[in-house]
């Protein structure tokens, strides 16, 4: 499928700016990990970074987007009462995602170096939730029955306000009906939660929202049976 895209409002060039807005990005998210299983960085990206990914989001026409679903594969199904989003998965084949990809693999390397989770590659979409759009309670993957090990969401949204919805929210690990956090979708912000503990919802979105949601993963592939992407 194509994956074309309007102009962009400015030309991307590969390795052209800092994508990090601090000299150890990663420092706060490993801590946060360790202790809770779940982080919520702002400004974890450059701004200049950050603007080139929400120019590439922005730039997608809505005719090469997908209706999204539920289930990987040959399990994949379009559920319009679970979630009502629209996606394209990012593949290395501009700049600006060649660059992006490369520093969710740097993300990757530092979680396996602190955290020791054998985590093997990334995977991740463009998501665009139009008015009215939601995504209701959920997790990312059941205990010994996914490869998904951490998922992470990315905000592409400038001067998102109080009352239009479209909030991330963090349900306890061991509580699924107490909410342990609720997050503006707000341009920047980083989130990043165990697949396997954390239910989580989007809240109605009362404008468009875009982020770039991702799951690092493990390689479940076997003598029988090979480990599928996306």
């Amino acid at each position: 499928m194509s994956t074309e895209v309007l102009p962009a409002k400015g030309l991307y060039v590969e390795n052209s700016m800092p994508a990090f807005s601090r000299e150890e990005p990663f420092a706060n998210l490993l801590m946060d990990l360790q202790t809770k299983g779940w982080s919520v960085q702002d400004d974890f990206f450059s701004v200049e970074f950050t603007q080139a990914l929400m120019d590439e989001a922005e730039s997608i026409q809505s005719a090469f987007m997908l209706q999204a679903g539920v289930g990987r594969k040959q399990d994949h199904q379009i559920v319009l009462d679970a979630r009502r989003d629209y996606i394209q998965w990012i593949d290395p084949d501009q700049p600006i995602r060649k660059d992006f990809l490369k520093m969710m693999a740097d993300l990757r390397v530092a979680l396996n170096r602190r955290l020791f989770l054998g985590l093997f590659d990334y995977e991740a979409h463009f998501a665009r939730y139009e008015e009215g759009a939601f995504y209701e309670k959920h997790i990312d993957a059941f205990k010994g029955e996914s490869n998904r090990i951490l998922s992470t969401v990315l905000y592409l949204n400038d001067d998102w306000k109080e009352g239009e919805g479209g909030e991330l929210v963090i349900y306890d690990e061991h509580d699924p009906t107490v909410e342990v956090g609720r997050f503006f979708p707000k341009k920047g912000r980083l989130a990043v939660f165990l697949s396997e503990c954390f239910y989580h919802e989007v809240i109605v979105a009362k404008r468009t929202r875009h982020s770039i949601a991702g799951w690092f993963r493990v390689n479940n592939t076997t003598g029988a049976t090979l480990d599928p992407d996306q």
